[in-house]
C-alpha cells in the first residue's frame, strides 16, 4: 500500500502556523483518518485519485480527539489560512464552520448530494449552502462477547440494569477462573465530545430527553436523567476501571479486543478490527442496539464525519473534485466492506457484498437510520459550549465529584445563561 507523507500538526498549534514545504508543493492537502483505520483508508483512496488524475495530495495529521480537532479547524479557518484545504468535519460542525466553507453545490452542481441520507444532507446544508459531503455516518452500538454470554448462559441485555448485573457476574467469574484483567464494561469517559454521546445515550434512553429540546428549551435537570447518570457513575471502578475517565475510542475498543471486556459501547468501525486476524476476540464478538432504562427505549447518537472544503483553499474546484471522489459510490463501498464505516448513500445497505462484511449494518439499519442527534443545530454556534458544560458535568459524576442531582442542577442554570446565543 503507498503510504501518504504525513503533515503533523500539533493539536493546539497556533492559527498562523505554516506547513512544511512538501504541503507547500503540493496540488492540495486534505485532514482525514485519525480513529481505527481510518487514516489507512483515506490514503489508499488519495493514492488512487492521485493515480487517476495526476495530482499529488498531501494529509495532514490532526488529533484523535474531536475536541481538539475542532479547536484546531478553528484556529487555522478563523486565520484565513489556507493550510488545509479539505477537511474531515462532525456532523455536529457544519453550523459552526459553515462561515469559512465553500458551498459544494457551486462547484459540483445541484445533484451533488443525490442518493445520500436526506437527514444528513440537511444536516450540511446551512443558509441554503451545502457546506459538507458525507463521508459516513454513525451511530452507537453495544458490543459483546458471544463467547462469554453463551458460556454463562446470558443474552445481550436489553436494559441497563441487565448490563450492570450481567457484567458484574461474569467480571467475577473470569477473574476467579484466572483472567484478573477482565472488565465488565467499557466505554468514552474522557471528558470531551465523546463522552457528550454516551451520555447522551444514557440520558434519552431513560426518557430525560436531549439536554436541549427542539424548540431551544434547556431540559436537562430532569428525574430519568439523574437516575441514568447516577446508574453510569455505579460502573465506575466496579465493572469499569477508573482508567475509563479517560477513555476515547480507541483506548475503549484496545481494552476490549485484547480479550478484556465483556461488553464495548463503541461506532461501527470497530467492528472490522475486532474482526482482524490479530485480534484476540476475532469471531468471539457480536453487535446489538445499546441498551435502554426502564420504562425508554433504546437510543443511539447519531455521528458520522462529512469533508468540507475551506473557503481560503487556493484550488478549491480541484478540492471538491478529490471530495465528490472520497465520497463516492465506490469510494463508501469499499471503505464499508474494509473498514465497517457506515455508507450515507441508502443503496449500499441493500448490497450484499456490503452486508456479508458488516451484517449488522442491516439487522441495525433503523438504529442508523433514527438515531438521536445532539442538538447541535438548535443551540447553532453556541453547541461546542453545551456539549463542554454536558460532559466536564457528566464526567464530574462519573468520577465522583458531584451527585447527578447536584450536577445537573448546576448545568441547567449554566445552559440557561447560553440561551440568548441560539
Amino acid at each position: 500500500m503507498l503510504k501518504k507523507p504525513l503533515i503533523i500538526i500539533a493539536p493546539l498549534a497556533a492559527a498562523a502556523t505554516v506547513l512544511t514545504s512538501p504541503a507547500q508543493a503540493a496540488d492540495l492537502t486534505i485532514s482525514c483518518g485519525a480513529v481505527g483505520a481510518e487514516l489507512e483508508l483515506c490514503e489508499q483512496g488519495v493514492a488512487t485519485w492521485e493515480d487517476a488524475t495526476g495530482h499529488k495530495v498531501d494529509i495532514v495529521s490532526t488529533p484523535n480527539s474531536s475536541t481538539e480537532r475542532l479547536s484546531l479547524y478553528q484556529q487555522i479557518l478563523s486565520a484565513n489560512s489556507s493550510d488545509i484545504d479539505i477537511m474531515q468535519i462532525d456532523v455536529v460542525w457544519p453550523g459552526l464552520l459553515a462561515s469559512h466553507l465553500l458551498d459544494l453545490r457551486t462547484v459540483l452542481g445541484d445533484d451533488a448530494a443525490d442518493g445520500h441520507f436526506d437527514a444528513i444532507i440537511e444536516n450540511n446544508t446551512v443558509s441554503g449552502k451545502l457546506v459538507a459531503m458525507p463521508w459516513f455516518t454513525d451511530a452507537g452500538v453495544l458490543y459483546y462477547r458471544k463467547d462469554l454470554l453463551k458460556k454463562y448462559d446470558h443474552r445481550p441485555p436489553e436494559t441497563w440494569e441487565q448490563l450492570t448485573e450481567i457484567a458484574g457476574e461474569i467480571q467475577i467469574a473470569e477473574r476467579e477462573a484466572g483472567n484478573e484483567d477482565m472488565w465488565g464494561f467499557v466505554f468514552q469517559g474522557r471528558a470531551y465530545e465523546g463522552l457528550t454521546t454516551n451520555a447522551l445515550e444514557w440520558v434519552a434512553s431513560h426518557g430525560g430527553g436531549t439536554i436541549v429540546d427542539d424548540d431551544g428549551k434547556v431540559t436537562i435537570n430532569n428525574q430519568e436523567a439523574v437516575t441514568a447518570l447516577d446508574l453510569a457513575a455505579t460502573w465506575v471502578g466496579d465493572i469499569t476501571p477508573e482508567g475509563a475517565l479517560n477513555y476515547t475510542e480507541e483506548e475503549a475498543r484496545g481494552i476490549f479486543q485484547s480479550g478484556n471486556a465483556v461488553f464495548m459501547r463503541n461506532w461501527p468501525y470497530a467492528w472490522s478490527l475486532a474482526q482482524s486476524e490479530d485480534s484476540a476476540v476475532r469471531d468471539k464478538v457480536g453487535v446489538v442496539k445499546l441498551p435502554h432504562g426502564d420504562g425508554g427505549e433504546s437510543a443511539a447518537t447519531l455521528g458520522g464525519w462529512n469533508l468540507a472544503v475551506s473557503k481560503y483553499s487556493e484550488n478549491p474546484e480541484l478540492a471538491a473534485e478529490l471530495v465528490a471522489f472520497l465520497t463516492s459510490t465506490t469510494e463508501q463501498k469499499r471503505r464499508a466492506i474494509e473498514g465497517s464505516y457506515n455508507p450515507t448513500l441508502e443503496a449500499l445497505y441493500e448490497d450484499e457484498e456490503v452486508l456479508e462484511a458488516v451484517p449488522f449494518f442491516g439487522a441495525l439499519y433503523d438504529t442508523f437510520t433514527n438515531a438521536v442527534a445532539r442538538p447541535s443545530a438548535v443551540t447553532g454556534e453556541a453547541y461546542g459550549r453545551v456539549s463542554n458544560a454536558f460532559f466536564n458535568a457528566t464526567h464530574s459524576v462519573l468520577s465522583g465529584d458531584m451527585k447527578a442531582e447536584d450536577a445537573l442542577s448546576q448545568l441547567q442554570g449554566q445552559l440557561r445563561r447560553f440561551e440568548r446565543r441560539w
